[in-house]
């Protein structure tokens, strides 16, 4: 079981910026494949980033230009830039990680380990 813990959120303005981090504990090839989500009023979990073990990333579509996501790997970190923030951001974000390389890395049930959530609200 991995521990992930998300810090970085917070109330911003529109257009403005926020960086996320998602510490993991325990055994590094346990986060080979990592991500973060979101989920809005509507509880829907929606998937925005993923990186692999390669470093090679993907986005959603509706963060894609906006967000970097990154990874430490010597410190177990993982970070989400967002940029250009507007209020449809605003949500719980979640990371999740998974050992196993994902068929659907946007599809929530293919991840095992999740944070508790660290929450995001963009004003206009």
């Amino acid at each position: 079981q991995v521990n992930l813990v998300e810090s970085g959120g917070g109330s911003v303005q529109a257009g403005g910026s926020l960086r996320l981090s998602c510490a993991a504990s325990r055994y590094a090839q346990n986060n080979r494949y990592m991500a973060w989500f979101r989920e809005g009023p509507d509880n829907e979990r929606e998937g925005l980033a993923t990186i692999d073990e390669e470093a090679d990333t993907r986005y959603a579509d509706s963060v894609k230009d906006r967000f970097t996501i990154s990874k430490d790997t010597g410190a177990n970190i993982l970070y989400l830039q967002m940029d250009n923030l507007k209020p449809e951001d605003s949500a719980m974000y979640y990371c999740a990680s998974h050992r196993r390389r994902p068929t659907d890395p946007f599809r929530r049930s293919e991840y095992t380990s999740w944070g508790r959530g660290t929450p995001v609200l963009v004003s206009s």
